[in-house]
């Protein structure tokens, strides 16, 4: 479902107004998964790491987006088979890699498993020690468990989002499979108890990408654009603004 709020448009006129923009924006669809704090939707002027960065890419390469947030699995279906549709953020994985015009990385993410009292340290003692895991449906990290040999009884694709951590929570699941920025902003929106996290077992840039069907000139100017953020330190900042506070295990 589309939408484009009042407080959202205002957000997005407070990025462009610092662009250096002569020309007028052209509208494109952005897709995105409410999963803070890496992209949210309803965080007032706060879009989340890979969505601040992905907007001020779009403000500065002249383009204002149409934004799209249906679930997450049709969400990579209808821009992979579709034109000049943008997501965020997204892991270029092998089973994605043909699927997509990959733009440029965003930032990059560690994963791993998290749990009320049990750490690991490998995915091998993970399959071991976990009945039951939870992670987000249509998500790198279910692509990964299912790599790793994990069968699907003991795999529990969920929504992305807080619908995991409340699982877990309250002993539904007894492992939760997920970003690391992600997890601590999360967990310290629902709960006060500390989380066991186990070994960084998966690094993953995540990236701004297109369509395969996608126009060239729009690519070219969207990477310039996220390279002139990433080189000048503005990316860093947006990053480290928004893990500030956040707890650490």
């Amino acid at each position: 479902m589309k939408w484009n709020s009042r407080l959202t448009q205002c957000a997005i006129s407070a990025f462009f107004a610092g662009s250096p923009m002569t020309f007028a924006a052209t509208a494109i669809d952005f897709y995105f998964p409410e999963a803070p704090p890496l992209t949210m939707a309803n965080q007032g002027g706060e879009h989340g790491i890979a969505g601040d960065i992905a907007l001020k890419a779009m403000a500065m390469a002249g383009y204002s987006p149409n934004f799209a947030s249906p679930p997450w699995p049709r969400a990579q279906r209808d821009v992979a088979s579709g034109k000049d549709m943008l997501i965020a953020p997204l892991s270029r994985t092998q089973n994605r890699e043909n699927n997509f015009t990959w733009i440029a990385p965003l930032l990059t993410m560690d994963r791993t498993f998290f749990s009320l009292d049990q750490r690991v340290e490998s995915f091998d003692e993970a399959r071991k020690t976990f009945k039951l895991i939870a992670v987000g449906i249509g998500s790198a990290q279910e692509t990964r468990l299912r790599e790793e040999g994990f069968p699907a009884s003991q795999i529990y694709p969920l929504k992305i989002g807080e619908n995991p951590a409340q699982m877990l929570l309250k002993g539904r699941v007894d492992a939760w499979f997920n970003g690391v920025p992600e997890t601590r902003y999360i967990w310290k929106q629902i709960s006060d108890r500390p989380l066991v996290m186990s070994r960084v077992l998966m690094t993953a840039d995540l990236y701004l990408a297109c369509s395969k069907d996608c126009d060239a000139h729009m690519v070219d100017r969207l990477r310039t654009a996220i390279d002139t953020l990433q080189a000048n330190g503005t990316a860093d900042k947006i990053e480290a603004g928004y893990l500030k506070g956040l707890p650490v295990w």
